[in-house]
């Protein structure tokens, strides 16, 4: 019984240690999952790396190509169409939660990773900010203290880490989305739920009008392929 539990608890740090891989672009959309290389890296052995591919399939994560192999899951524009209003439903919600809950206590501890925000805004380092901007969306989650709709929710992050910042590159779309951040903070320190809420929506929408915009603009460059549009959606970043 112990060594089940022990084979349980591996491979587990297995697939967060995958997740974290993917999420920071270690391991990009499409990439083919090399299994030797990942055992060598992790120090592991093959069981409880396929235990944890297992996982990763089962969230979406990665995907199994018969005869092929594991790979990086890809994201199409289709795909992100029908998880961003998901997500803006959810996390708006959360953010509902979390003004009715909020508390001055909660409030001092948010405002240094507002600060955080700003500053990694001015200096325009998307990678930082999107690590602020991430840590903003988990504390306001944890705020609205529901584990059912932080279990969904966590769930599609997983899934949409996939295309991790890519909205951020595009032009003045940082600037944006720090002004709506600081306005859901706002509507929290106020207690305003509803327009906690309705900021929040508005700002997931954002990032996924970003995507499309870019989107369309890489379609039209000289020599692109038909297909561009909906590959260049999977890309690095969200």
């Amino acid at each position: 019984m112990a060594a089940r539990i022990v084979q349980k608890i591996l491979y587990q740090e297995v697939a967060d240690r995958l997740r974290a891989m993917i999420r920071s672009g270690e391991l990009k959309a499409g990439e083919w999952i090399d299994e030797v290389r990942l055992t060598d890296l992790l120090g592991i052995s093959r069981t409880p790396l396929r235990e944890a591919l297992k996982v990763l399939v089962a969230e979406g994560l990665l995907r199994i190509e018969p005869r092929r192999g594991c790979f990086v899951n890809e994201l199409s524009a289709r795909d992100l169409d029908d998880i961003f209003p998901l997500m803006a439903m959810l996390e708006g919600r959360c953010a509902y939660e979390a003004a009715r809950k909020v508390s001055d206590a909660d409030l001092e501890r948010l405002e240094p990773l507002h600060l955080d925000l700003r500053r990694y805004a001015e200096l325009g380092d998307i990678d930082l900010y999107y690590e602020a901007n991430a840590r903003i969306h988990e504390a306001i989650q944890a705020l609205a203290d529901n584990h059912w709709l932080s279990d969904l929710i966590d769930n599609l992050r997983q899934v949409i880490s996939l295309s991790r910042h890519r909205s951020l590159a595009h032009p003045g779309r940082v600037r944006e989305s720090c002004a709506e951040h600081l306005a859901i903070f706002a509507a929290l320190k106020a207690r305003d739920a509803e327009g906690a809420e309705a900021v929040t929506r508005k700002h997931l929408m954002r990032q996924l009008e970003a995507l499309h915009i870019m989107a369309r603009q890489e379609a039209e460059q000289p020599g692109a392929s038909p297909a561009v549009a909906d590959a260049e959606l999977s890309g690095d970043g969200s």
